[in-house]
């Protein structure tokens, strides 16, 4: 084997003795490979010596990581000013890509992990792409996640591979598959076993096949299933726009673009389409929903799960056994994730019952995986020798952590904090689960605050990604290190927030449906309430929210909040929607959706709006329009927020921002909330609030923080 002098620091080439050339790609610095000019510049060498090298009779690209290329460089695309510079990055790479699937040589991906995006891309524009068959190896066109879409030729490929029906949904949802998923689909063309049996077969792949060619440059060549013009694909046609805007309310425009791009490429020869492609990426680079979703999602994520919130100077830790008090649907979340990544779990509660119960929880997830093929049996009954169910606080020793998730009563929390500190090690982490109750005061039941964090998980547990993580005034730097360790342990994104009441997140949360509870109160019609909280890009409408949350938990709390500002000297003030709240969830024991029961009525999965809301609250003549809704929604929720920083109960605006989208679903196309006021501009948003302040009450009125940026032209971003 001779080793050839086109080598370049992002990849090897290797020429064996038949003349095919094995590629492996592994960019130094990088824990992963990625498309930018690292790679792309010499791999545009490489295609040029296929093309010209006799003795070069085809090519096997493969990586040297554990992943294959898992993108584009996002950091690249952020620099891209212009639709222009768009535009040409991606006919660039796409000329390249076609000049390397044209040369007449073969060449085959061999997949040895994950490949997404324009890793996928440039595997789709090989002859063959061999892969592994491993769990682990996801292969997808992620893009429309950061609103983007594939502009690697993915959007023409794809279709031509597997039919235009089928690519609108792998597409339009970002899907990612197992290779195994992928060759029955059509996009994988062989799976092996292992990194030895996938070299043998793409090497086997090139040498029987050494004049290969894309489908769609031969002849006669058909769209499987049917071009754009085909009955059936009008029919699909005609009706997938509904359905992508049924969930997205117009909120995301790549989910258009890509439709677009699916639509208008298949009646078009390859390249044309290819074209059409590349307009309609650059539109999305320059689009504000991208930068939004990019800014937040990509950049401000990665720097959380960097530890740009942990304190420093502390060596990273990890939770071999966790105790966790209250084994209801909270507490065994909890328990199933922590078990999940191999964490030994005591799952503590008042009853032998109860425990089981909340064991079984664990159960049902795993039976459900296994019925689906996501598990094996062995897989579920070793997570579940992970959980012991108990009543004894003796079972607690030597946990070096410990969460409480019982109910939000101050007195019940305390005698589970000393009856937890009697048993564990003085240097273990006492966590509490608790959403709204102040971490400081309830770390006066213990003899060590300094060890005493809040830990507050969302519902349901399995599904959330986010946790709360509250520092209290006597909390240690050390604790909180701790506490950060154990979130990324079981896979989850901490925020960090300081201690006050409603924390963040159920403080900010609060606004929005207290909102939608306060525009009924107005007189404005429940169905035009509920269309704009969709209309604003929020997952759930307001009234819809506040029946899973519960009327009867946030009567409860606002009671307590209403006890605890009295002890203080302080009085509540009182908000529009409190009187709602109390009518229908106290008056006329309208709790919500566990009982049947709130501002809706439930039939099984079905719910209808209770028919008495209009009787109660008969809606006005002159209604509002949607817009004004949708700005109050948005508006009191990003003010709320920008509180928070100011107040500095958030840190960081990467905290503020992640926590928005994750804790409770602040529109993710804005970025979070306090990108959406970037977006907006402080200038505008002030001047906006301070209308609909005049209009509905002080709730509105800018935060001091926004209005002194609007005077000095700042903007919300962390100084890293």
């Amino acid at each position: 084997m001779t080793q050839s002098q086109a080598n370049a620091p992002a990849f090897s080439l290797a020429i064996d003795a038949d003349g095919i050339g094995l590629v492996t790609i592994d960019m130094p610095g990088r824990a992963m490979n990625v498309l930018n000019p690292t790679l792309v510049v010499p791999f545009a060498g490489l295609v040029e010596q296929l093309e010209t090298d006799n003795n070069l009779k085809g090519l096997v690209i493969t990586s040297a990581k554990s992943t294959f290329i898992v993108g584009a460089d996002i950091d690249q695309l952020t620099q891209i000013t212009s639709a222009e510079e768009a535009y040409k990055l991606c006919e660039d790479l796409k000329g390249m890509l076609r000049r390397m699937e044209k040369c007449g040589k073969p060449v085959v991906a061999a997949l040895n992990g994950t490949a997404l995006g324009g890793g996928l891309e440039l595997a789709l524009a090989c002859h063959a792409r061999i892969a592994i068959d491993d769990p682990k190896t996801k292969l997808g066109l992620p893009e429309v996640k950061l609103g983007l879409l594939p502009g690697g030729g993915g959007t023409q490929r794809v279709p031509r591979m597997i039919g235009i029906q089928k690519s609108f949904e792998l597409i339009t949802q970002g899907k990612e598959l197992t290779a195994a998923k992928a060759k029955e689909m059509g996009l994988v063309t062989e799976l092996a076993a292992n990194r030895e049996d996938l070299l043998a077969k793409a090497k086997a792949w090139a040498l029987a096949n050494p004049k290969a060619s894309q489908p769609w440059d031969n002849k006669g060549f058909r769209i499987p299933g049917g071009d754009s013009k085909s009955p059936a694909v009008v029919q699909v046609l005609a009706i997938a726009p509904s359905m992508a805007n049924a969930k997205a309310h117009g909120n995301y425009p790549a989910l258009t673009h890509i439709m677009s791009c699916l639509f208008e490429g298949c009646l078009l020869d390859f390249d044309a389409g290819c074209q059409v492609e590349s307009r309609y990426f650059a539109a999305c680079v320059v689009s504000q929903t991208s930068k939004n979703m990019i800014g937040t999602l990509w950049h401000q994520l990665n720097a959380i799960k960097k530890g740009q919130s942990r304190p420093k100077g502390f060596a990273e830790s990890k939770v071999k056994k966790v105790g966790i008090l209250g084994a209801g649907m909270m507490g065994a979340g909890i328990a199933y994730v922590s078990a999940k990544v191999g964490i030994d779990v005591v799952l503590l509660d008042t009853t032998q019952e109860n425990a089981e119960k909340g064991k079984a929880y664990s159960q049902g997830i795993l039976d459900k995986a296994i019925s689906r093929g996501r598990s094996t049996a062995d897989k579920r009954d070793a997570l579940l020798a992970r959980i012991q169910p108990t009543t004894s606080y003796d079972d607690l020793k030597g946990c070096d952590l410990v969460i409480e998730a019982v109910f939000e009563d101050r007195a019940i929390k305390a005698v589970c904090t000393q009856k937890s500190e009697a048993v564990i090690a003085a240097d273990a982490v006492y966590a509490s689960n608790t959403s709204t109750l102040p971490i400081t005061g309830l770390a006066t039941a213990s003899e060590r605050p300094a060890n005493f964090i809040g830990l507050h998980f969302f519902s349901p547990v399995d599904k959330m990604p986010l946790v709360e993580i509250i520092v209290g005034e006597k909390t240690s730097d050390e604790t909180l290190a701790r506490g950060f360790d154990y979130v990324l342990q079981i896979g989850k994104t901490p925020i960090v927030v300081n201690d006050s009441r409603g924390f963040y997140t159920s403080r900010v949360f609060a606004t929005y449906i207290m909102e939608g509870l306060a525009m009924l109160g107005e007189g404005v019609h429940p169905r035009s309430i509920e269309v704009a909280g969709l209309k604003a890009g929020m997952p759930m409408p307001p009234m819809a929210l506040q029946d899973e949350v519960s009327l009867g938990l946030s009567l409860h709390i606002a009671e307590q909040t209403k006890k605890d500002m009295a002890a203080e000297g302080k009085v509540l003030p009182e908000h529009p929607a409190a009187a709602v709240l109390q009518n229908i969830g106290g008056t006329h024991n309208r709790i919500g959706k566990k009982t049947g029961k709130g501002l809706y009525d439930y039939n099984g999965k079905e719910k209808t709006l209770w028919p008495e809301l209009t009787q109660l609250y008969p809606p006005v003549a002159n209604q509002h329009t949607q817009q004004e809704l949708v700005d109050r929604l948005l508006y009191v929720q990003a003010n709320e927020a920008a509180r928070c920083f100011e107040e500095k109960v958030v840190r960081s605006v990467a905290d503020t921002n992640i926590g928005s989208i994750f804790g409770w679903g602040f529109a993710p196309n804005q970025g979070g909330a306090l990108q959406f006021i970037n977006a907006v501009g402080a200038k505008k948003f002030v001047e906006r609030a301070r209308e609909l302040a005049k209009a509905y009450g002080p709730r509105f009125e800018p935060a001091a923080i926004v209005v002194k940026m609007a005077q000095e032209g700042g903007r919300f971003e962390d100084v890293v």
